[in-house]
């Protein structure tokens, strides 16, 4: 089997794994969503950079003494659901990279990836994605056990917070 470089070498209506994301060297990235491809949107624009600097300098600051650690995008997060138990990684069906996360618990984390919901994610909406992180990330994420999820509007300078669950917001310690 050749290697996957280009994106038109995929069936973007077949259903692939995390097994199958781990041989693909494209030059574009994506994430899968219950197997499922999603093209994400091209190298995020300055305003983007910015906001995601701004965020990223004060969780720096605010956990360098702290057990948590946080991450920028680029960072896969294999997500599960949580009702089931954890799989092997050819099952796993969803790999996302959010723009910032925070993990609390340092065993979900290994040398590439984080295994299993961050505690935070921050995700910062481009022009074409809103649909997308508003509807079909709420639910995965609220599905997977993220306990906050932040959506960030650039353009309406405005910050959207959900508490899924029904769980309290993450403590950051």
């Amino acid at each position: 089997m050749s290697a996957i470089t280009d994106i038109s070498q995929l069936d973007l209506k077949a259903s692939y794994s995390y097994a199958d994301y781990l041989t693909w060297h494209l030059n574009q990235a994506v994430e899968l969503i219950k197997g499922n491809i999603q093209l994400m949107s091209p190298a995020p624009n300055v305003k983007h950079q910015r906001i995601s600097w701004r965020i990223s300098g004060c969780l720096f600051n605010y956990l360098e003494q702290k057990t948590c650690s946080a991450f920028a995008a680029p960072f896969d997060v294999r997500l599960y659901d949580r009702n089931q138990s954890l799989l092997v990684s050819k099952e796993i069906t969803t790999v996302v990279r959010p723009d910032i996360c925070v993990i609390g618990d340092p065993d979900k984390l290994d040398e590439q990836v984080c295994n299993g919901a961050p505690d935070w994610i921050i995700e910062i909406l481009s022009k074409g994605n809103a649909k997308k992180e508003v509807k079909t990330k709420h639910a995965l994420y609220a599905e997977s056990g993220v306990m906050e999820y932040w959506l960030v509007f650039p353009y309406e300078q405005v910050i959207n917070q959900f508490v899924l669950n029904g769980q309290k917001p993450v403590n950051i310690n």
